[in-house]
This record gives structure tokens, C-alpha cells and sequence, in this order.
């Protein structure tokens, strides 16, 4: 059986820079561990993303969907040296969030960091300040690979990453850059998450893993939200991220490695709120019955398809990190 029987090509065509409802394959040879997606807010079409570690520095690249090219560099100065860069949010506030969270010793680091810096008006390579803050979590130490802002609210939310079933935390309603941010644990997720992303209009959060992902009606600040159901995840090389389009209809998956693709997933109902969810066709942790998450019935599973998968794409890093 060909790779191609088993995954979900990108579709050929690019979009247009005001549309970005198709796939693109990412061009820019520096990016080699895209973990992380974000949709821009100020420049429609345009995808922001990161590599864990960059040896230039703490940098951001901006991609144009229709093209795939790199249309700025932004170097982020202001913070430390980045350990390991996991997830990017862009808020309603008009700033970018990006998530220096993943924990290279398996959940053992003291801190994180969270770095803020303003979504840049006009592209191009530039540097901007960011503002750094250090997080905590309330029950110890762990490996997160999600950051997502709230676009109501601005409140920050972090899902860890463990093969059991993780949690998503939520960060306090002023995040202090002078303090310690302490995030406590607001439900269990079930499901060992990558990346996630809320929809536009706040009503619906989307957690993926490596092989599937899971939709949740959204409950407001401090609430266990609902599970609705199953994300339609496309089999990646090693799937690390998810956005939605501006207008909530789209789910774009990215994936780490050279040339990496940026799969399109239509939203059920295009509103990219309650009951919109894309479901079905997934498979991994978005399986039914098993370990409970939000709303129950989310089970790991994963480890048979992780072994097809081994076989045909190599995945050398998908059980550690750097």
C-alpha cells in the first residue's frame, strides 16, 4: 500500500491572500519543526509560525497561504533565549501569544514562559519587543504543546501533552509580567494534544493530537466545556498544529518536517461555533469509549496507528523531544 492510500494530500491549489480556505505547502527552508499556527488577524491569508528552537534567535515567520513563502521574519527581543516553542495564538487584542511551554525534560522545568509582542501592521523582517511572562501550573510541572487566547475574553489557556490523557489549564484573568502567572486545571481532556485553537466567535475549542482531536462547546471562564465531538484530522508526519480560518469555517492543520503541508478541513455547519464541529473520520485519541475527558469517551488508542505510520513516514521525534 502507497504513503498516498494512507494520507490526506493538500489540496493542489493555493488560495487567495483575502480567502485561505485550501491547503499550502510551507517553502521557507528555515522552517523545519513548524509547531505551531496561527491565522493573522491584520493580514488575512497569512499564517504565523515557529520552529521549536531556532538557532537565529526567537524568531516568527509569516506565510502567505497563496504562495507558501515567507513574507516576514519577526525577532523577538525582550525575552531569554526560547527553550522550547510549542504554540502561537494571535488574541482580538491585537497582540501575537506565543507559547514557550514544551518541556525538553519530560515535565520537569520549574517555569515556562508565555511571550506577548504586537501583531505587526505592516510585513516585512523586523524586530519587536515582547513582553515575557513566567507561568506555573498549580499541580507541578508539565510537558504542553497548546496555547489558545480566548477572543472574548483574552484569558490564555494551555492543554498539556501526556500519553494517558492530558488537562487544559487556564492562566489567571491579568497575566502579570513582573509576577509568577499561576494556570489551574479546569478539566481533563483525554487526549494526548499537540496543538489547539478556539473559533472566532469563542463558542467552540478544538484540541488535536497526532492522530485525531476532539471539539468542545465552550462554557466560559472557570467551566468544564462540553464535549461535542470529533475533529476530522488528516494523518500528518508528525501533525503539531491547528488554526482556525478568520471566519471560523476552516480548520488548517500543519505538521512538522522540509516542505511541510498545511492540510484545509471544512468546519460541519461553517459557523465555527456550538455544534459546528468537524466530525467523524478520525482516528487515535478521538476513538470512542475509554478514558473520560471533558464530556467522557475520549481513549488514547493510538499506538497501532502509530506503528503503520512509523513504518511509511519514519517518525524519528514523535515520542520525544528535543
Amino acid at each position: 500500500m502507497s504513503a498516498g492510500c494512507l494520507v490526506l494530500l493538500a489540496t493542489a491549489g493555493h488560495a487567495a491572500a483575502d480567502d485561505s480556505h485550501e491547503g499550502f505547502t510551507v517553502k521557507d527552508p528555515r522552517i523545519i519543526e513548524s509547531s505551531g499556527l496561527a491565522a493573522s488577524r491584520a493580514h488575512p491569508g497569512v499564517y504565523w509560525t515557529h520552529n521549536d528552537q531556532d538557532k537565529g534567535g526567537a524568531l516568527l515567520y509569516a506565510v502567505d497561504s497563496r504562495t507558501g513563502k515567507t513574507v516576514a521574519t519577526v525577532t523577538m527581543t525582550g525575552v531569554g533565549t526560547p527553550r522550547d516553542v510549542e504554540a502561537i495564538s494571535v488574541g482580538s487584542d491585537g497582540n501575537i501569544y506565543v507559547g514557550d511551554i514544551g518541556d525538553n525534560l519530560g515535565g520537569t522545568w520549574s517555569h515556562v514562559w508565555i511571550y506577548k509582542l504586537p501583531e505587526p501592521k505592516k510585513l516585512g523582517d523586523q524586530t519587536v519587543r515582547a513582553t515575557q511572562y513566567t507561568v506555573k501550573y498549580a499541580d507541578g510541572a508539565r510537558d504542553a504543546e497548546a496555547l489558545m487566547v480566548h477572543p472574548k475574553t483574552g484569558r490564555i489557556y494551555i492543554a498539556d501533552k501526556k500519553e494517558e490523557g492530558g488537562a487544559l489549564y487556564e492562566g489567571p484573568a491579568q497575566m502579570s509580567a513582573s509576577g509568577v502567572n499561576v494556570f489551574k486545571r479546569v478539566a481533563s481532556t483525554g487526549l494526548w494534544t499537540t496543538d489547539g485553537a478556539f473559533s472566532p466567535d469563542g463558542k467552540q475549542l478544538s484540541l488535536r493530537g497526532y492522530f485525531g482531536g476532539v471539539s468542545y462547546a465552550w462554557k466560559g471562564d472557570g467551566e468544564k466545556p462540553e464535549r461535542e465531538g470529533r475533529l476530522s484530522v488528516p494523518l500528518q508526519r508528525q501533525g503539531e498544529s491547528v488554526t482556525y480560518t478568520l471566519d471560523g469555517t476552516t480548520l488548517m492543520y500543519g505538521t512538522e518536517g522540509e516542505q511541510s503541508e498545511v492540510e484545509a478541513v471544512a468546519v460541519d455547519g461553517a459557523g465555527g461555533g456550538h455544534n459546528s464541529s468537524s466530525s467523524g473520520g478520525s482516528s487515535g485519541e478521538a476513538g470512542a469509549g475509554g478514558a473520560s475527558g471533558f464530556g467522557g469517551d475520549v481513549k488514547m488508542g493510538a499506538l497501532a496507528v502509530a506503528v503503520v505510520l512509523a513504518a511509511f513516514f519514519g517518525l524519528k521525534r514523535m515520542f520525544r523531544r528535543k
